[in-house]
């Protein structure tokens, strides 16, 4: 417990004193601790340690540690590729998702949504260096995607998601974040009247934090800086 203690108090203030050169308050930057491959033993104890949200890519194995760990007030965040057969139980059974890059998608997540559950929170990923092999939307096609997705009830647009291509020179990694946050600002400045809490940058890992800290993250996925290397 002690060294995943120590490991989350190392990452706070590494996140705290980027944001503070960026001139950035750390209280708008949620840690989002990624414990797939993790045991729950490991999330308690980083839950133990004061930390709350949890993602996950996989829904078989986060459904299994939310069994074994209900008693704790977990915020569980879905971070993966979004199969069509396992959209109900991700509505069911997360607080957020940060993985939404199509209309159907989106359609089957407010559908199944508990209605006496608030609203499912959810950022929509990009595919910011138009990889191939990378799931999400492409840039061009963003703005169509979250006007088709206005309407749709027990879900809340919060904002964006993306992964920059790996293998990139840490300038290209800052490139891609500070696309993302344009596109972010053009989106609350041309649809901001109908998504009033369009505010969130999901981006940056263990290994580019501190540049996504710099360009804006709000939501920064963390997994081996504070779990270690996935078993």
């Amino acid at each position: 417990m002690h060294k995943i203690a120590d490991k989350l108090t190392q990452v706070k203030h590494r996140i705290q004193q980027v944001a503070r050169l960026s001139g950035r308050n750390p209280d708008e930057i949620t840690l989002l601790a990624v414990s797939k491959k993790h045991p729950a033993a490991a999330i308690a104890d980083a839950y133990a340690a004061g930390q709350a949200d949890f993602g996950e890519n996989y829904l078989q194995e986060a459904l299994d540690k939310m069994d074994t760990l209900a008693d704790l007030a977990i915020t569980w965040h879905f971070i993966g590729p979004i199969q069509s057969n396992k959209v109900k139980k991700i509505a069911q059974h997360f607080a957020w998702v940060h993985s939404v890059d199509n209309l159907k998608t989106a359609q089957k997540l407010s559908k199944h949504r508990p209605e006496d559950r608030a609203p499912l929170q959810y950022c929509i990923q990009v595919n910011i260096d138009n990889e191939a092999s990378k799931a999400g939307v492409l840039p061009e096609n963003l703005d169509e995607l979250v006007k088709s997705v206005r309407n749709l009830p027990n879900i809340t647009l919060r904002g964006l998601m993306a992964i920059p291509e790996k293998g990139t020179s840490k300038d290209d990694e800052n490139n891609a974040f500070a696309r993302l946050r344009q596109l972010l600002n053009e989106l609350q400045i041309k649809r901001g009247k109908h998504f009033p809490e369009l505010n969130t940058l999901s981006m940056g890992m263990s290994a580019d934090m501190d540049d996504a800290v710099w360009e804006g993250a709000t939501i920064l996925r963390i997994g081996t800086d504070i779990f270690g290397p996935r078993p």
